[in-house]
């Protein structure tokens, strides 16, 4: 199994926006994430190093209806990068499954639809 580290806490202020209950827990990330951006997102490694900001200090949350278990991040630097947070329901532990760029109209289209909420 990948070695899990620590990035950030996640706050009940998320649940209480977004109506879900996740756990308040840890939030961690694995080895595996690293090889997953690399290889499906390469313009974003440079971003790995801000996870922890993100989780810390996200623009817009949301959720994805076809992931239950789960919450999105999206922080805007030069480029705006979500993150995906799930909940590993097995082991029972909250993990950042992915990263990646998402462009303003997608996020506004999201805005508009209520998929992501102003943080």
């Amino acid at each position: 199994m990948d070695k899990l580290i620590i990035v950030g806490k996640y706050a009940e202020k998320f649940n209480i926006k977004l109506g879900i209950d996740l756990p308040i827990d840890d939030i961690f990330i694995s080895d595996g994430l690293n090889k997953h951006i690399q290889r499906r997102h390469p313009n974003c490694t440079q971003y790995i190093d801000k996870i922890p900001q993100i989780i810390k200090n996200p623009d817009y949350i949301g959720t994805n209806p076809k992931e239950p278990n789960s919450v999105e991040l999206v922080k805007v630097f030069e480029d705006n990068i979500q993150i995906g947070i799930k909940l590993d329901t097995t082991n029972n532990y909250l993990y950042v499954a992915t990263l990646f760029d998402i462009n303003s109209s997608k996020i506004q289209r999201r805005l508009n639809s209520g998929r992501l909420k102003k943080y």
